[in-house]
């Protein structure tokens, strides 16, 4: 029998991704892998971190969906945050095929546990994706910061940041493949559906090769624009983040959806 204020993994994984997903605190521990966009947290530690989440959907998980979550998401609903826990917790949510997170390749966390970021200024395709990735399937509170070229070595190490799409580091272009698709690859994401048909796009928009997809070129074109109307580079992210929302629905949900234009056309005088 499922229990009470729970929800399946199979449903959790539908809303990973989409910016309506609750927050997923994750209060199992250490373990081989992480439900993706997940929170860590202790659960012993839930009276001090539980109010910060006051007004927002939560689910916890555990290691097996036992005693653990249930508490924690009981104390959460006491003090007023509307939480579940996932049925059968990460054990479930490994039995059913779904993607885990490869931590052991994020960056380090800061005092406040957000992985850190760092890229080139003035984002295009690429540097606005791979945030995007990042914030709805990897850490939710991420940090980036976007700096001049030669600056991005320097601030990844003074600050522990991850440097990403420049030269010479882990997180960048590899052959034909750009940081995005390093990205899916290395923190082991492919397994969502609607993300290869979203990096094909991302690809041939970010690589000169519209060929790639037919919306690669509509892609580039919404990014170039993004890229002229915001001057500073965390408001453009903030703006692109829709789009990529938009896109990632469609590559999901709708790609075999046409649009009728004979259903908006209006009927002749006289007919029925």
């Amino acid at each position: 029998m499922p229990s009470l204020n729970a929800i399946t993994p199979e449903k959790l994984a539908r809303l990973v991704g989409t910016p309506g997903c609750p927050v997923i605190v994750d209060v199992a521990g250490d373990g081989p892998g992480s439900i993706p966009a997940s929170l860590c947290r202790p659960a012993e530690e839930v009276s001090t971190w539980g109010p910060r989440l006051r007004g927002r959907a939560v689910v916890v998980a555990c290691a097996g969906g036992g005693d653990r979550s249930a508490g924690v998401a009981a104390w959460l609903r006491h003090e007023r945050v509307e939480a579940e826990m996932l049925e059968g917790g990460v054990a479930a949510w490994r039995a059913a095929g779904l993607p885990l997170l490869n931590e052991a390749l994020l960056p380090p966390r800061d005092a406040d546990r957000r992985t850190v970021w760092v890229t080139r200024a003035r984002p295009k395709v690429d540097r606005i994706a791979c945030p995007w990735l990042i914030r709805r399937f990897v850490d939710p509170d991420a940090v980036f910061l976007f700096v001049a070229p030669a600056e991005v070595a320097g601030v990844a190490e003074r600050f522990g940041a991850a440097p990403f799409d420049v030269e010479g580091v882990f997180w960048s272009h590899r052959g034909e493949q750009c940081t995005f698709d390093i990205m899916l690859d290395e923190l082991g994401l492919r397994g969502f559906a609607g993300l290869d048909r979203l990096a094909t796009i991302v690809r041939g928009a970010d690589t000169a090769r519209p060929e790639l997809a037919p919306q690669a070129a509509g892609l580039l074109a919404a990014s170039l624009g993004l890229s002229r109307l915001h001057t500073d580079d965390l408001e453009q992210l903030e703006a692109g983040m829709p789009l990529y929302d938009a896109f990632y629905r469609w590559c999901r949900d709708a790609v075999d959806e046409t649009h009728d234009w004979v259903s908006h056309t209006p009927r002749k005088k006289g007919g029925r």
